[in-house]
């Protein structure tokens, strides 16, 4: 008899998810293609992709430049979660469980420790956010009063976001379809209202950047969204039943992810190339650098739904940071899991908040270039281990080192592991303030890129070359071993 290190179903309780990282039964699962575009268009329509133009406009490349190199980035990069997206349909099953079938049981480990490490970020860089951005906006309406304010705000937010990741998949996605539609009508009216401080002949004057600056705004915007997203791309994907069309499991997150990213981020870069002021203090502060444009009285309502778009952000990494804890061999239910990850986003979020010295965005971009690389090496092996299956997922093997899929495949880790080495050293620190990240980039130079002072330095290229090395390394290498798996249960 097999035995296995899933994580029992737990008992039913009122409202709450009761299934964890195991195999979504026939009859449970339920929905269509189209409704993955509320999750992902909630979860980026977040005025922070706003502040993001200021971030692109920093590699120092003209108007034109910045608004294609975000439009790049994020379809691209909402792309590659479209397609992992795919994998949840197959397999039912979550996204880091499904990555055992390529990686074995403990060889999974390693996708899985970085992802966790990235979602848990996220949501305590969310709740930062969503913190100073009500701090800023009740210090101009006059309510502020040190810093009890960041700590009722910080409460309330950390309270709705740990309560939403307990209770599970459906009213996540159900607060997803709202937020989505109250999203868009509070940043339509802050457009209009913000509009008379777009200079179109100042943003104009911007001189043009080189190629590799081009480049190095999009990376950002794929490292910053999609590619943040990939590793829970399958957590959203796997209640849909199997018959579902594989073309609108791509198109919906692609279409959802990308088109608010593309909006927003194309607007601020051209708030930010209108002011300099404001793109500097963007860098501070990315939410309430926002609200010093707006008239007092539409500074409540804003700043309820920005925090509300960072919050629905939070809530899908919270969610999906619990399934990956499970997944590392955490016997536990899935709700408690939840809870766990939210003690500590909170102990995060608290030194960022509270303790922090270093200026906000020095310390978000040091997160992603470490993390975004690791992570886009994953993907890489993840969609080639997809593309070469002919067959559904054998279900059983996905929680035991005994079934098809092993305990260890190297073709897998190495593929990952050489892509991140090949990535990290392709890759700055492009804030110049990240302590202990001077030794990335130590490719730059033997590559012929220029080395750290290099007109390549800040493209970050280590992202698209670790997924493209994890992809073909995978390709190559795990062939034979995925058709070995598939003849075994033929």
């Amino acid at each position: 008899m097999t035995t296995t290190d899933e994580p029992p179903v737990s008992a039913p309780r009122r409202g709450i998810e009761s299934n964890g990282i195991n195999v979504i039964e026939e009859s449970e699962r339920k929905g269509t293609p189209a409704g993955l575009f509320w999750p992902w268009c909630a979860s980026n329509i977040s005025v922070l992709a706003v502040s993001y133009g200021a971030f692109v406009l920093g590699f120092g490349i003209g108007l034109w430049q910045a608004i294609i190199a975000a439009v790049v980035g994020a379809v691209v990069s909402f792309f590659l979660v479209g397609l992992v997206s795919i994998a949840g349909k197959r397999g039912s099953a979550p996204t880091l469980a499904l990555s055992r079938a390529a990686f074995g049981r403990w060889g999974n480990t390693l996708p899985c420790v970085v992802s966790y490490v990235l979602l848990v970020g996220w949501e305590t860089v969310l709740v930062a956010l969503s913190t100073l951005a009500t701090a800023t906006v009740f210090e101009r309406l006059g309510w502020s009063h040190g810093d009890g304010t960041k700590v009722v705000a910080f409460v309330v937010v950390a309270l709705i976001i740990v309560l939403a990741g307990i209770i599970g998949f459906d009213l996540i996605m159900r607060l997803q379809k709202y937020l989505t539609l109250a999203l868009i009508i509070v940043t339509a009216v802050y457009v209009v209202l913000t509009w008379d401080h777009i200079h179109l002949s100042t943003a104009r004057a911007i001189p043009h950047g080189g190629t590799s600056a081009v480049i190095g705004g999009g990376i950002l915007v794929m490292t910053g969204f999609g590619v943040g997203w990939v590793n829970a791309a399958a957590d959203y994907s796997r209640y849909l039943p199997r018959r579902a069309s594989t073309g609108g499991v791509v198109w919906w997150p692609t279409f959802g992810g990308s088109l608010p990213v593309v909006l927003l981020v194309a607007y601020g870069i051209l708030l930010a190339g209108s002011s300099q002021k404001l793109s500097d203090a963007i860098g501070s502060d990315p939410i309430g650098a926002l609200t010093t444009i707006l008239p007092t009285w539409f500074l409540l309502p804003f700043a309820i739904v920005a925090v509300l778009g960072l919050v629905s952000g939070a809530v899908m990494d919270i969610y999906s940071s619990g399934l990956t804890l499970l997944t590392l061999g955490v016997r536990i239910p899935r709700w408690t899991a939840a809870a766990f990850d939210g003690v500590l986003m909170v102990l995060g979020a608290i030194y960022i908040v509270f303790y922090s010295s270093s200026s906000f965005i020095y310390l978000f971009e040091a997160f992603l270039i470490v993390l975004g690389v690791p992570m886009a090496a994953w993907c890489g092996v993840f969609l080639a281990d997809l593309l070469l299956r002919r067959r559904d997922y054998d279900e059983a093997s996905l929680f035991t080192s005994r079934g098809i899929y092993g305990s260890f495949r190297l073709s897998a880790v190495l593929s990952m592991a050489v892509g991140t080495f090949v990535g990290w050293g392709l890759v700055i620190d492009t804030t110049g303030q990240g302590k202990g990240l001077d030794w990335l980039g130590y490719f730059l130079d033997p590559f012929g890129f220029g080395g750290k002072d290099g007109a390549w330095a800040y493209a970050n290229l280590g992202v698209p070359f670790a997924l493209a090395i994890g992809f073909v390394g995978y390709l190559v290498f795990g062939f034979l071993g995925v058709r070995r798996q598939e003849r075994s249960v033929a």
